[in-house]
């Protein structure tokens, strides 16, 4: 699945392009419902005397679902992911971490074979991985780096009106 990113006219070339992932929200939101019902049936089990001469009480029924409620609540962050961009730069949000790059220091738009999601190679030789575009969209993805770099090509090599 290799992307080449050639732009064929100026009639190719987005003025923004937002990205999101899609499949990541939907397995997320599944695994968060799900890890709310685990943790809400064990706490529903979790009645009675132990083993161990304690009891487990309301309190701790609640805790246990509490407790499915932040673990969702963390998984739910793997949503947070999104890349805009137009004329003046690109806008990444990751995970835990955000960006706002103008298109000077952005050295290239790539997308390896090997990578699971694209990135931003950076003038200081740094990267910046792009979270919102995952392999796992197909063509989704394309799309997204395809217009990313159109974007980048215009930035690099403006047109002047005649």
């Amino acid at each position: 699945m290799r992307d080449t990113g050639t732009v064929q006219s100026e009639a190719d070339t987005p003025t923004a392009v937002t990205a999101r992932p899609h499949r990541l929200v939907v397995v997320a939101w599944v695994c968060a419902v799900a890890v709310v019902a685990v943790f809400s049936l064990v706490a529903t089990a979790l009645t009675g005397p132990t083993d161990g001469g304690g009891t487990f009480a309301n309190g701790d029924q609640a805790a246990m679902v509490g407790l499915g409620v932040l673990i969702a609540l963390g998984v739910l962050l793997f949503t947070r992911p999104r890349v805009w961009a137009d004329e003046k730069g690109v806008r990444v949000r990751n995970v835990l971490a955000s960006y706002d790059l103008p298109w000077e220091v952005v050295r290239g738009v790539r997308f390896d074979d090997s990578s699971p999601w694209a990135a931003l190679d950076l003038a200081d030789d740094d990267t910046v991985a792009l979270m919102a575009i995952q392999r796992t969209d197909h063509a989704q993805s394309l799309v997204a780096v395809r217009g990313l770099r159109a974007l980048h090509a215009e930035h690099k090599n403006p047109t002047t009106p005649n």
